[in-house]
């Protein structure tokens, strides 16, 4: 059983997501954990109150309010979907949302984090920019990002962006398998090509993948002497993308490419979703 987390602020931005990902695993037997963090910073809390509790006061009527919220979430999404396969667990917690999202990764052996993304600009692009980034860079798992409004659609066109430097034994690639194999998905294998060969282990790693999705429909594609984002856009424009993956790993173009402002191209303004998978690198340490 997969163990997935969606963190929400109870925006309808965050309830997508949510939606997003109860349809794309329908068919996965799942155990969801709604995920709301809060510190009283992040709540309209009045000067009074602020006075006249202490501490542990007002995060005990946070929480409670938390909780209360989750629960509505939870009659909701169960109003709308009625799948026997998914368990859900609310989890209201004081504390940052990368921070908890590690630490129940940690705890609770998580699979997956799906959570949404939005195109806003000026201030409060910037703070989504942080907590989604931040909860790609800290987490070990997968995280999927699903754009603001993006309407759900079946993945049949996957595109998987890859130097081929990434570890075979990759504990998250059956993840991407059996969605390409739950949603008869094809797998477009993109490589942006700088004008350097690929080395014995490069085509070591394309053989592999090659092999790994024989029983799936894919196929390679290279781009010369453009960047990573262009070369992302070019293709999108050309074929019907609905799912975009990147392994993240460390000390590489994606690990440079998350702190340069051209990564908001692909976070804030894709029109799709898209799964980063952490490197075994990045997983061990």
């Amino acid at each position: 059983m997969k163990r997935i987390i969606l963190p929400t602020d109870f925006s309808e931005n965050a309830l997508n997501a949510i939606r997003y990902a109860l349809r794309l695993l329908e068919k996965e037997s799942c155990t969801f954990y709604l995920l709301n963090t809060f510190t009283p910073a992040a709540y309209h809390v009045p000067a009074v109150q602020l006075n006249n509790y202490s501490a542990l006061q007002l995060e005990q009527i946070i929480s409670k309010r938390s909780k209360m919220q989750l629960d509505e979430v939870l009659d909701q999404i169960r109003k709308e979907f009625n799948n026997p396969k998914h368990i859900f667990v609310t989890l209201a917690a004081y504390n940052l949302l990368a921070s908890e999202i590690v630490n129940l990764s940690e705890t609770h052996d998580i699979d997956l984090v799906v959570m949404g993304t939005t195109g806003a600009t000026g201030a409060k692009e910037v703070f989504m920019g942080t907590q989604t980034m931040h909860t790609i860079k800290k987490v070990k798992c997968p995280v999927i990002a699903v754009p603001s409004n993006f309407t759900f659609e079946t993945p049949k066109e996957i595109l998987l962006t890859t130097d081929f430097k990434f570890d075979l034994k990759n504990r998250y690639l059956p993840l991407l398998k059996e969605l390409s194999e739950n949603h008869l998905a094809r797998v477009n294998i993109l490589n942006a090509y700088y004008g350097e060969p690929l080395n014995e282990t490069q085509e070591t790693n394309k053989n592999f993948l090659d092999t790994y999705f024989k029983s799936t429909a894919h196929l390679f594609h290279s781009t010369e002497g453009v960047g990573l984002v262009e070369a992302v856009e070019a293709f999108q424009i050309k074929h019907k993308v609905n799912f975009l993956v990147m392994i993240h790993n460390r000390h590489t173009f994606f690990e440079n490419l998350l702190f340069k402002p051209v990564i908001n191209q692909i976070v804030y303004h894709t029109n799709v979703p898209f799964m980063v998978i952490p490197s075994e690198d990045r997983i061990n340490h």
